[in-house]
């Protein structure tokens, strides 16, 4: 697992990403498992195989294992969210903003419809991050 981490991560595709999602906040699931969390928050009606082929691929690319439970198989997520989101952030920025993070932080904030409380949240990390680098 240790040298898993320092290999490159590919980027997921939109289903893949979704399925992730589903193994991270819904943990170990079956396959009929993904799928009804698919239907109900990605609003997504996909065929049980569709399904069953998007978890193969991942575990065939590293990202996700199996359990076998009776005739059923438990996956689960063998990639952090937390990696994941930096590897996906890291290449948004390099390749939509062109590596300028204050083209990514414009766009957040005017295009999102961020809330003053948000803003207020955000203002108070950067003034964290800014009082790190203080003599």
């Amino acid at each position: 697992m240790a040298d898993r981490a320092r290999l490159p991560m590919p980027a997921f595709t939109d289903r893949e990403l979704d399925v992730m999602t589903v193994l991270w906040t819904d943990g170990p699931s079956t396959v009929s498992a993904v799928r009804d969390a698919l239907a109900r928050h990605a609003g997504a009606d996909l065929a049980y195989t569709t399904v069953l082929t998007v978890l193969r691929t991942l575990e065939a690319k590293g990202h996700v294992g199996h359990a076998e439970e009776g005739r059923a198989h438990r996956y689960h997520a063998l990639v952090a969210r937390e990696a994941a989101g930096q590897r996906a952030l890291r290449r948004l920025l390099g390749t939509v903003f062109g590596g300028n993070p204050e083209l990514l932080l414009t766009h957040l904030v005017d295009e999102r419809g961020v809330g003053e409380a948000e803003l207020r949240r955000m203002r108070a990390l950067l003034d964290a991050r800014l009082g790190e680098g203080a003599p």
